[in-house]
């Protein structure tokens, strides 16, 4: 068979540890034929890819980012042409099937193609950790990781200046990232979009922090709202995907903070730095798993299928249990560490 593979939205450590696992799986294994799509779904409208064979995929494992690039474009535009502009470009390359790996934006574009009857698989990937049908997505590890790093240096610099320190993370609507690295780093409040928190019960919990003599980290996802408040904190213009640039809620809460406290401040938007650099080897290991996986499943023929994380086992869900609604933190997850808040 002969087999393409792209990778589609925002990037993240591990990618290329799939994109090796699939390749050496498909092509050693199964003898697939592999090509990658440069660029994501811009390297298939515009038939930009490289072959994929052993040679090109060695050493790639540690390194982060992607050596087939990647981008927001979506093959549901005039340009891309929807399903049949993909399925004539398939025939072009004689093409059997995609692997396509993304996070909820792309698998949702996957489940769209597979229902036109192209035959795709899907490989999980977001830092935001918030896909269905998986319990981990790869390059949460890193992420987590990243921002838990970024906790333990403020908290040294907060605690010299007598200051409470804000950091910002990313998730988009989804507190994954905040609550892990807000536990793992012992942050005194940790804010997620999922339960919103009112500014006088922040304060509360800050003033509680500076009366035992210590000085407070506060750890809050971008997409976090404060009670009352009707939207998210934005940044200028939207995304690939239509959607509303976040970013910037730490810079709104550290002067709210001050100023009813008078506990000095400060704000830090972690932003890109948590997508970047190489990967945790949590993230390498799963990265491979889940690109031999999609390869398995082309081999097998089990096409609208998504690899998954299960436990401690990979396996396959249907496209449409993992777009189906987005996996989002739980009540009992934040009640649970709410009450170490102060």
């Amino acid at each position: 068979m002969r087999i393409g593979m792209l990778v589609s939205g925002g990037d993240c450590p591990g990618l290329n540890a799939a994109i090796r696992g699939a390749v050496l799986r498909g092509v050693d294994v199964f003898g697939f034929e592999m090509i990658g799509f440069m660029s994501g779904w811009r390297g298939v409208i515009e038939n930009d890819w490289i072959p994929l064979d052993r040679r090109a995929v060695r050493g790639i494992s540690p390194m982060g980012g992607t050596i087939l690039g990647t981008s927001r474009v979506s093959p549901f535009t005039d340009e891309g042409g929807g399903a049949e502009g993909i399925r004539a470009r398939m025939r072009e390359n004689d093409l059997d099937g995609l692997i396509l790996i993304g996070g909820n934006g792309t698998q949702t574009v996957a489940q769209m193609l597979s229902d036109e009857g192209i035959n795709v698989v899907g490989v999980p990937k977001t830092i935001d950790n918030d896909l269905g049908g998986t319990d981990f997505t790869f390059g949460f590890d890193t992420a987590v990781s990243i921002a838990t790093d970024a906790i333990d240096r403020l908290r040294t610099t907060g605690e010299s200046h007598g200051r409470c320190m804000v950091l910002e993370v990313m998730g988009r609507d989804a507190g994954w990232i905040a609550l892990h690295a807000g536990m793992a780093g012992g942050a005194q409040v940790i804010l997620v979009p999922e339960f919103p928190e009112s500014i006088e019960q922040i304060c509360e919990w800050v003033e509680s922090v500076r009366d035992r003599g210590r000085h407070s980290l506060v750890v809050v996802a971008e997409g976090f709202r404060l009670e009352g408040m009707e939207s998210e904190v934005t940044r200028a213009g939207v995304d690939g995907f239509g959607r509303p640039r976040l970013g910037g809620v730490a810079e709104v809460l550290a002067p709210m903070i001050e100023e009813r406290t008078g506990i000095e401040s400060r704000a830090t938007v972690l932003g890109h730095v948590q997508r970047g650099g190489v990967p945790t080897a949590f993230d390498r290991v799963l990265a491979t798993r889940a690109g031999i996986a999609a390869s398995d499943a082309v081999e097998a023929g089990d096409w609208g299928v998504m690899t998954s994380l299960q436990g401690n086992d990979i396996v396959t869900v249907p496209l449409a249990e993992a777009v189906g609604s987005l996996k989002v933190v739980p009540r009992d997850r934040y009640e649970q560490v709410r009450l170490l808040f102060g």
